[in-house]
């Protein structure tokens, strides 16, 4: 039986994860009580590996032997009852004890990341969604297990949806960092309705007409905000602090797709991001209950 000890200090190296790697949803997950609280840190540590070994600069061969791996430790902390001897994954099957968390889920997750490894594009927006729902719907499901709700059945395919928003944010603030490693999340049907070849030029900006970029951007940026009205009917489904948690990790990423939505050339030629401060100001505003 694992000592309380050991269960501490999981919980900690999760916390720590979180802390100094989770840039947009530790201000949210700083709003919940302790133990929801330690629930979150122990899925998001468990995520981040996952996503780094994606993001790696590991051969592709040993990037899909890594996320097997992971798939099979998730595989065994769900079915199994002996304990973990890796902290994140003995903090995140202590998590699964405690609330009806959905592990395998996490499989989801790695699908996604394995379309990544594999350099997967994308034909149709539908193909995107299918992409999304992997590697940030998931992550919403995941977080509904820790939050907990009274009608599941209509709460998931809510969380899935401000997973997909909060995705389609990430494609839109990162097109150029994924150029730069030879990824392309962006609909080709979409590339074409606007007559756009995402390309980076010699000195490593986002080639393509700039009027046809801007189009683009801003299409892409509304259809998200859309994603982001259908998800947040999710917040009056939960309980005060689950919900001001939600609404401070969306509304963080809701802030930086307004950004985006308005001045697309910015986020062609840096990443977007909010400061400190104005991440503060939306956790707070979540836990008063007002709009943000």
């Amino acid at each position: 039986m694992t000592s309380d000890a050991a269960l501490r200090e999981a919980y900690t190296t999760c916390e720590i994860i979180t802390r100094t790697q989770a840039r947009n949803f530790h201000y949210g997950i700083r709003l919940l009580p302790r133990d929801k609280r330690a629930g979150m840190n122990a899925v998001y540590a468990f995520a981040r590996r996952i996503d780094d070994i994606g993001d790696g600069d590991m051969a592709e061969q040993v990037k899909l032997d890594r996320l097997a791996a992971a798939r099979k430790a998730v595989r065994e902390a769900a079915a199994s009852d002996s304990e973990p001897t890796d902290p994140v994954l003995l903090a995140l099957r202590n998590t699964a004890s405690l609330f009806p968390l959905p592990l395998l889920a996490f499989e989801e997750l790695i699908d996604g990341v394995e379309m990544d490894v594999r350099g997967h594009r994308y034909e149709t927006f539908d193909d995107l969604i299918r992409y999304c729902r992997c590697v940030a719907g998931s992550i919403g499901r995941l977080c509904l297990g820790v939050f907990g709700c009274e009608d599941i059945d209509a709460a998931m395919p809510l969380a899935d949806a401000l997973g997909i928003a909060l995705q389609q944010t990430n494609i839109l603030r990162d097109i150029r960092e994924d150029l730069a490693n030879g990824r392309v999340y962006l609909p080709a049907e979409d590339l074409d309705r606007f007559g756009v070849m995402l390309r980076l030029t010699a000195d490593g900006e986002v080639g393509g007409p700039p009027g046809r970029l801007h189009d683009l951007v801003a299409f892409e940026a509304e259809r998200a905000a859309g994603w982001y009205r259908t998800g947040l009917a999710l917040l009056p489904m939960l309980d005060r602090r689950s919900s001001a948690c939600c609404a401070a990790m969306s509304g963080i990423y809701r802030r930086l797709l307004d950004r985006i939505a308005e001045d697309p050339e910015a986020a062609l030629t840096s990443r977007q991001s909010l400061g400190t401060w104005k991440k503060i100001s939306v956790a707070t505003r979540a836990l008063a209950g007002m709009q943000v």
